[in-house]
């Protein structure tokens, strides 16, 4: 199947804006990941499930 010029705009266009947002929500991941790794460096690590 062909597109037309149109097409391949609006199929651009629509990459690029999921494009736009999945990298603000990398960005909001790293932000969370960053603030977990500092909780757990000041509350220690969690203990160690005792196996039974």
């Amino acid at each position: 199947m062909e597109l037309t010029p149109q097409q391949l705009v609006a199929e651009f266009q629509d990459a690029v804006m999921e494009l736009y947002f999945a990298r603000k929500r990398i960005a909001l991941l790293e932000a969370e990941n960053s603030a977990l790794r500092e909780h757990l460096a000041a509350t220690g690590p969690a203990p160690e499930p005792d196996g039974s």
